[in-house]
């Protein structure tokens, strides 16, 4: 019994060095692989490419600490802070002490709903009504207080979202603390 397990994880080891091989010969542009499909070198003119403003990595930082100070000082230290692109992509999070795991996704899916509808979910929250399907049943978005959008030159461009606070009014005063942290030094650029 020991003699074929040795014997198979030598094979499974053999199969796995010639795939890694086939691998890196293909990414070093050896073989077959690297003929079947040729690179396009994309001119970057307005028709082919889109520039678009993010906001940079200290920004972030800065912001999500600025955040969850305010809500420390207002005695919330649970709650997290999360600030997205507006594609939803996590720039900077930052996790208070003795926040719940759920924070977490509060914390990013608020900041993605402000920064996707350029609206502070408080606001976004009052739009959602009746009893069918609305905005509120899009994938990744919470409409609950706590999300406000960051804009340059007013497109939203990112947002800055909390959650764990008892009131989501609280989370709004911790994120709009994070964003007026950057927009009063200009760095939202």
């Amino acid at each position: 019994m020991k003699k074929s397990a040795k014997v198979l994880a030598a094979a499974a080891a053999g199969t796995l060095a010639l795939t890694a091989g086939a691998t890196a010969a293909a990414n070093a542009g050896a073989g077959p692989a690297a003929t079947a499909v040729p690179a396009a070198d994309i001119q970057p003119v307005p028709d082919n490419v889109v520039q678009q403003n993010r906001i940079s990595v200290g920004a972030s930082a800065k912001a999500v600490q600025a955040a969850l100070a305010r809500c420390q000082a207002d005695r919330l230290p649970f709650v997290t802070v999360a600030l997205v692109d507006r594609f939803g992509t996590v720039q900077a999070l930052l996790r208070g002490d003795n926040a719940a795991e759920h924070t977490i996704e509060a914390a990013k899916q608020k900041a993605y709903t402000a920064a996707a509808f350029g609206a502070p979910t408080s606001e976004l929250a009052k739009r959602v009504n009746g009893t069918g399907p609305s905005i509120a049943d899009l994938p990744g978005t919470l409409f609950l207080a706590g999300g406000v959008p960051l804009k340059v030159n007013g497109v939203s461009v990112a947002g800055i979202g909390v959650g764990g606070a008892p009131d989501g009014a609280l989370d709004e005063a911790c994120a709009t603390a994070g964003a007026e942290a950057i927009a009063a030094a200009g760095t939202a650029q």
